[in-house]
């Protein structure tokens, strides 16, 4: 059995939090929980640079545990072209990576993922990527394609990696940033801007995809609502978003940064 612990959208940034300082509590809060692998699913900083560090020193601190992060559209802001977040950066980068766990007959799977508008099918001829690149936080991000044509691809590469994985006879647990179920979606008839955000938040092909392949575990960031495990079918959803806590935005439950990320932290079994 091992355990591995579930984390995303951290935002140490945005957050105001001393990375070293946070690193330290971090690291001998998971040893001692006798975490054997420890998952980040995107959103550690605006900066790759710095959210790659944060992860190597992780890595350093924790091993011979392992720990494993995907990019989320925050870390993509900057630091990073779209052909390097294609390429295996780093052994911590689990982007179209894997890692099979030592002693079980499990695989994690990472890709960061992306989005395709369809969460926002409620809304009718709105031209959402002019309104993305006007008032969305990814209208600065390069890519070569459409948003459409880049979810396309994601798909292309996790149905590759779930055949292999099948193949291979592996239980899968698959992290990726942005949502894949219709599920987590907030619709609403007051808020117009995040009727819109709903096309930004990821693409339901993504959950289909995964329903078709019975993925046993999925954990997903991105949207910052404190959503408890949640079972589809035979897969298990975990979203551990940790979010924002300043003064004009507050998801957090208590003020401590610390706190809050040993109430957001999933640890789960893999046997």
């Amino acid at each position: 059995m091992v355990k591995v612990a579930l984390i995303s959208d951290l935002h140490f940034d945005v957050n105001k939090q001393p990375v070293a300082d946070v690193l330290a509590q971090q690291a001998a809060y998971l040893r001692q929980q006798n975490v054997g692998v420890y998952l980040i699913a995107g959103d550690i900083t605006n900066h790759f640079d710095a959210s790659l560090a944060y992860v190597t020193a992780m890595q350093h601190d924790l091993a011979p545990a392992k720990v494993r992060f995907i990019a989320g559209n925050h870390d993509m802001l900057h630091d990073v072209t779209y052909a390097a977040l294609e390429s295996p950066l780093a052994p911590t980068y689990l982007h179209a990576g894997y890692l099979d766990v030592a002693g079980t007959d499990w695989r994690i799977i990472g890709n960061n993922g992306w989005y395709d508008y369809q969460f926002a099918d409620n809304l009718k001829g709105r031209n959402f990527l002019a309104w993305k690149r006007a008032f969305w936080i990814d209208g600065s991000i390069s890519q070569p394609s459409s948003d459409q044509e880049r979810m396309d691809h994601v798909l292309a590469v996790v149905e590759a990696q779930l055949q292999a994985a099948q193949i291979a006879k592996k239980r899968v647990l698959f992290m990726t940033h942005f949502v894949p179920r219709r599920d987590y979606i907030r619709y609403t008839d007051d808020d117009r801007f995040w009727n819109m955000a709903n096309a930004m938040m990821g693409s339901p092909r993504l959950g289909d995809l995964l329903a078709r392949y019975q993925v046993e575990i999925v954990q997903f960031g991105h949207v910052h609502r404190h959503f408890a495990p949640q079972q589809f079918g035979p897969t298990w959803y975990y979203n551990q978003t940790l979010g924002y806590h300043n003064r004009r935005i507050n998801e957090w439950r208590g003020t401590n940064f610390m706190a809050e990320w040993r109430e957001r932290l999933r640890i789960i079994d893999l046997k």
